[in-house]
């Protein structure tokens, strides 16, 4: 019977352990041994603690060996105090592979006006190794990188350098995992996650192909579309899906809300070696209705886009749908979305949640017209202004990191969300947004009403019969001129104070630098006023044409307005750009012979365009009204305006002025610079004006001009009535 006891009670005894064991109550020291686990080999005791998701994939990840670095921690400000901000790309290693896209990223840099051969310059460095693809079984894939950058001389565990990547991780949990420890070096990255995003220091980049253009890139598509903002789909999608694996849960769950009719959302499984092995009782009819559609019919007559995730938490759809004006619809949880750091994104895109699928179609239902049509301007407005081309996603990147490091010059919130963009909107000119074209209508202000003339002088003064002299007189006699500076650009000596007229406003005699003739463009500190009226000496104008352009000019001051128009077109048989002087109704250019614009763009010239462009302005004498029309076109997107004026400045008239001047360019010694009336008797000037059109084009990426057909003329003009009703009539007396 004692014997039964004993048994009974090491069997109760046994059991009781078993089950304190299998609940929790009892846990057994894991062995060490053979242990393949980061987290168990940094030599912790602590083996019962907690280890989350996320600590178990820091511990495995050797990209954010940093996780604490910010700009105050792991960047040193110090190196662009010297010579600002400069970006120094590595000389690329013989023998390294590199893709396209790389290249195309390296080439904007190199471009850019941050970028200096000397690396005792720079404030950031970016490697010539391809960082791109860190994928193992990608063909892009770069072996023994770690090796390759711990060699390199400056690269100083990182500090200071910016390491571009678009895929990370491989099959098949494709983690963030760069396979080499980037120290502590900035991550501008595709995909990235908020968790491992380090905000003020990394950079959220978009996930571009490699067909993505480096230079200009496609206009947005709005401009075909805009109205009404319904279009025949309400929300669309057409990807693939994965039936296994990371990223399958959301595209496997989107049939729920497909109906074939506004809500179409296609999916196949058709994609891989072994597609057929997985797949599952949907298959066959998902592809049926996968080939059913066009996807780009799809894209660009739906008014929403669904971007949901996939292996990674970016997609190729996102960019499609902005270029498309589709409202993205957001599905991917925990992704930093690009350029978060300056872009609301929620004036251009409904930010939804991968777990409230179903709630998605009566979401973007239950969003009014008026608002709809914002989203999609706004989609326009952020892909052409950052997204469109490789060099603007570089551009935006470093733009970004100067922010950082010159914040007392840093942009606002509204210089990156609204028109002309942040790349366009210079905060080294100034920080009051009152100080730019763009802004006035926000701001409800208006620029100064007084304007600042530039007559730019080529020839020496040699009697006072001369048509810049009468110019002069004329100009200076308008009730909203400030002041007038005669820019001297001849080699000849400056003529005495007293050969100059005696106007009720200064004169100031400034010579130009160099001598050269982008000079005229130059961001003088002479210049008070927003206005500036831009003159060739040669220009004939009276007091009220200058009056009425000026009156014109305050209505658009982010466009150049004035008198001589030129256009462009398309040469379909030499297939390249052409340059007409034709006296037609069509125009895309207003030469700054005799032009209003605002002085904003004087520092853009001077700054924004590349020296090799003013470059061959100078060294042609030629081209530079060109290159401003360019400019003023890529910024605004807009044409310039043409004014009324008499009909005597059509330039088979003015060819009799320019003869006359003949004789006195002659005794200019500087003759590489000579006059327009010397250039326009050049048979040779109208062939550098085409070759001028092309080389732009090439470096803008695109054709920014834009044609017009409209001309403002006064109130009144040419109707019949007595010439007394009307405000400025001289114009017709002309």
């Amino acid at each position: 019977m004692q014997a039964k006891k004993r048994y009974f009670t090491l069997f109760s005894a046994g059991a009781c352990l078993i089950l304190l064991f299998c609940f929790g109550g009892i846990q057994v020291p894991l062995s060490r041994r053979g242990s393949n686990r980061p987290w168990e080999e940094d030599g912790s005791d602590d083996l019962d603690e907690h280890i989350s998701p996320r600590q178990k994939r820091e511990a495995t990840s050797g990209v954010y060996t940093g996780k604490r670095c910010r700009m105050e921690s792991c960047f040193d400000y110090s190196l662009c105090e010297r010579n600002g901000f400069k970006v120094y790309v590595y000389p690329q290693q013989k023998g390294e592979k590199m893709s396209e896209s790389y290249q195309n990223i390296l080439s904007s840099i190199e471009g850019s006006r941050f970028y200096t051969p000397v690396p005792e310059q720079a404030c950031l460095f970016v490697l010539s190794l391809d960082t791109l693809d860190r994928d193992q079984l990608s063909p892009q894939y770069v072996h023994n990188l770690k090796a390759k950058i711990q060699s390199l001389p400056l690269w100083n565990g990182g500090k200071n350098h910016i390491i571009f990547n678009l895929y990370s991780g491989t099959w098949p949990d494709y983690t963030e995992d760069l396979g080499f420890d980037i120290g502590l070096a900035m991550l501008a990255k595709a995909s990235i996650s908020t968790e491992n995003f380090r905000r003020n220091f990394d950079v959220s980049i978009p996930l571009f192909s490699k067909d993505h253009p480096r230079t200009g890139g496609e206009r947005g598509y709005l401009k075909h579309n805009a109205i009404p903002p319904y279009r025949k789909y309400m929300l669309v999608f057409k990807g693939k899906r994965y039936l296994t694996g990371i990223g399958s849960d959301t595209r496997n769950a989107l049939y729920h809300v497909h109906n074939s009719e506004d809500v179409v959302l296609l999916t196949t499984c058709k994609h891989g070696k072994d597609w057929q092995k997985h797949k599952d009782a949907r298959c066959d009819k998902d592809n049926f209705e996968y080939d059913k559609y066009d996807y780009r019919e799809m894209l660009y007559n739906s008014t929403f886009c669904l971007v949901p995730r996939g292996r990674r938490l970016g997609s190729f759809r996102f960019l499609e749908a902005l270029q498309a004006a589709c409202v993205p619809v957001m599905l991917s949880n925990g992704w930093e979305l690009p350029f978060s750091e300056i872009i609301d994104w929620n004036t251009a895109a409904v930010i939804g949640d991968e777990r409230l699928l179903l709630q998605i179609p009566s979401t973007v239902r239950s969003i009014h017209q008026d608002q709809i049509l914002s989203l999609r301007q706004q989609t326009q407005f952020l892909w052409e202004a950052y997204f469109n081309s490789v060099e603007k996603i570089v551009l935006t990147t470093l733009e970004i990191i100067q922010d950082r490091v010159l914040q007392h010059t840093s942009r606002s919130n509204l210089m990156w969300n609204s028109l002309p963009g942040g790349l366009f909107t210079l905060p080294q000119y100034s920080t009051y947004l009152g100080e730019f074209p763009f802004y006035y209508a926000k701001l409800g202000i208006k620029p100064y009403p007084k304007f600042t003339a530039i007559i730019h002088v080529v020839t020496p003064l040699v009697s006072q019969s001369q048509p810049v002299m009468k110019l002069l007189v004329a100009v200076a006699k308008s009730q909203y001129c400030a002041q007038v500076i005669v820019l001297w650009n001849c080699d000849k000596p400056l003529p005495a104070k007293h050969r100059w007229p005696l106007t009720s406003v200064p004169v100031i005699v400034i010579e130009g630098e160099s001598k050269v003739i982008s000079s005229r463009f130059l961001p003088y500190d002479t210049i008070p006023t927003d206005a500036v009226l831009s003159l060739d000496e040669d220009t004939v104008l009276s007091t009220t044409e200058v009056d009425f352009a000026f009156t014109v000019w305050q209505s658009f001051p982010d466009r150049i307005v004035g008198y001589p128009a030129r256009s462009h077109f398309w040469d379909s048989n030499k297939a390249r750009w052409g340059y007409t002087s034709k006296w037609t109704n069509d125009y895309s250019m207003v030469l700054t012979g005799a032009a209003i614009y605002h002085k904003y763009y004087h520092y853009l010239y001077t700054t924004y365009l590349p020296a090799s462009l003013k470059t061959m302005v100078d060294q042609m004498s030629n081209c530079e009204d060109i290159l401003m029309n360019f400019l003023v076109s890529s910024v605004s997107k807009l044409p310039p305006l043409k004014v009324t004026q008499k009909k005597q400045y059509k330039e088979t008239m003015m060819a009799q002025v320019r003869q006359n001047l003949q004789v006195q360019v002659e005794l200019c010694s500087n003759q590489s610079i000579g006059s327009r009336g010397s250039r326009w008797a050049d048979p040779d000037h109208f062939a550098q004006r085409q070759t001028c059109m092309n080389k732009f084009a090439s470096w803008f990426g695109t054709m920014p001009l834009v044609h017009s057909q409209m001309r403002l003329d006064p109130v009144l003009f040419k109707d019949q009535v007595s010439i007394l009703r009307k405000k400025y009539k001289d114009i017709e007396r002309l």
